[in-house]
């Protein structure tokens, strides 16, 4: 198989690099100074697993990758609009395309009922207009990782990419991409729940991501903190109740999510993380779609609009300092 990583930064970086060690036929696009160093000196991964370094074969344009069996989309959410069109040409009748982002996935609700349009996830449809839906398959990514400069990323915990079908089957293709995946050393098991376990990790994004941004804490800061982690608690409740109306029991409880956040310590999200690199928080797909849910489906979800509300003022005014 013939991997595209499109959008090699921390995550996506991350498994290039793990895949391209491993032997694997991987082609990373990245840009700009990440770009430039991996050209360079190539990428380095420093993990308590193991430091290493490889020179992964790069493109700066995605109209220099050859046709590709499968692309794993490596940015944030709020970049795919602006890449889904750039790789569209590259989607044969055959690719197969592996999403990564936090949140709601534009694809969510392409399957099954209800069918619903987010357009804080997909504004305008544009994502869905260039990604066929038959090339789809979901994951959750369950590692942190961060670039500590270009053309370096820090690993520093967790070591597995769960894939699944949106639909829930069982298919020989989602099979076999786990199967060429997992032999670069990242666990890659298959789950017909996917759809569930999005949800069960949106408990956690939902709030401990914003909450992480307006607080500068980590994880285990706030869920130590007795009145922060009772927001948590409260927020959580707020979107398993969009679960519920979506007829989804989640494995997880409310107590379960936060106790293996806990176990993370001093993790510091991936919207702390943003905000702290200048960069542009994942906001609406993670928190505003899920208040959309909310709203669509008549749950009230006081607390979480009250931390969006604050965490998007933030974001506005951190854009406004860079610009």
């Amino acid at each position: 198989m013939k991997f595209l990583i499109a959008g090699a930064g921390a995550i996506g970086g991350y498994i290039g690099a793990k895949m391209t060690q491993a032997g694997a036929d991987v082609t990373l696009f990245a840009r700009g100074p990440h770009l430039a160093a991996m050209q360079r000196s190539g990428l380095r991964i420093i993990s308590a697993d193991g430091n290493f370094e490889v020179q992964p074969r790069t493109v700066a344009s995605l109209k220099d990758a050859e046709p590709p069996d499968v692309i794993v989309l490596g940015v944030k959410a709020h970049g795919l609009t602006a890449l889904a069109s750039q790789i569209a040409p590259l989607i044969g009748k055959n690719t197969t395309v592996i999403s990564t982002q936090n949140g709601i996935p534009w694809w969510f609700f392409q399957f099954g009922e209800p069918s619903l349009h987010l357009e804080r996830v997909d504004p305008g449809g544009v994502i869905a207009g260039a990604i066929p839906s038959r090339s789809v398959v979901g994951s959750l990514a369950y590692f942190s990782t961060d670039i500590l400069e270009p053309g370096v990323i820090r690993h520093t915990d967790g070591d597995r990419l769960t894939l699944g079908e949106p639909d829930g089957s069982r298919s020989e293709r989602v099979r076999a991409l786990a199967a060429v995946i997992g032999k670069s050393g990242i666990r890659c098991p298959v789950t017909a729940r996917l759809r569930h376990e999005i949800f069960v990790k949106l408990l956690g994004n939902v709030a401990f991501n914003p909450i992480s941004a307006l607080t500068r804490a980590t994880l285990v800061e706030m869920i130590q903190d007795p009145g922060v982690c009772g927001l948590i608690r409260d927020i959580m409740a707020e979107v398993e109740a969009i679960a519920h109306k979506l007829d989804m029991e989640l494995p997880v409880s409310i107590e379960q999510r936060i106790q293996g956040a806990e176990k993370m310590g001093p993790h510091k999200t991936s919207m702390l993380q943003d905000l702290e690199a200048g960069r542009p928080m994942e906001l609406e797909p993670i928190v505003g779609a899920a208040l959309d849910l909310g709203e669509r489906f008549g749950v009230p979800m006081p607390h979480t609009k009250s931390v969006y509300a604050c965490t998007r003022l933030l974001d506005s005014l951190a854009r406004r300092a860079r610009a």
